[in-house]
């Protein structure tokens, strides 16, 4: 396992809204950008608001040298609403 870094930033805050760590796979960032992506959500659920959230994924792309994940999309609320996001993941 290795630790990771999720920064996740927000409209409703208008700021970093978010800096979130958690363990996955050594390989995680060989994967496809949206698997790293899903694999966060999946912390999130599990660690982090103990339910799941939905949400809808815009883009998700690596850099260049593979070491970061950056995506965009809306978390889906409860009420319909939907949370834009803009969301970095690095080692």
């Amino acid at each position: 396992m290795t630790h990771y870094e999720a920064k996740m930033l927000n409209t409703a805050e208008g700021s970093l809204a978010g800096s979130y760590p958690f363990d996955a796979p050594d390989d995680l960032l060989g994967k496809p950008a949206d698997q790293v992506v899903r694999a966060f959500f999946e912390h999130v659920d599990k660690e982090i608001l103990h339910e799941h959230v939905d949400f809808e994924m815009n883009a998700a792309f690596k850099s260049k040298d593979g070491n970061a994940v950056t995506a965009m999309g809306a978390l889906i609320l409860k009420d319909d609403g939907h949370l834009p996001f803009l969301l970095l993941i690095s080692r």
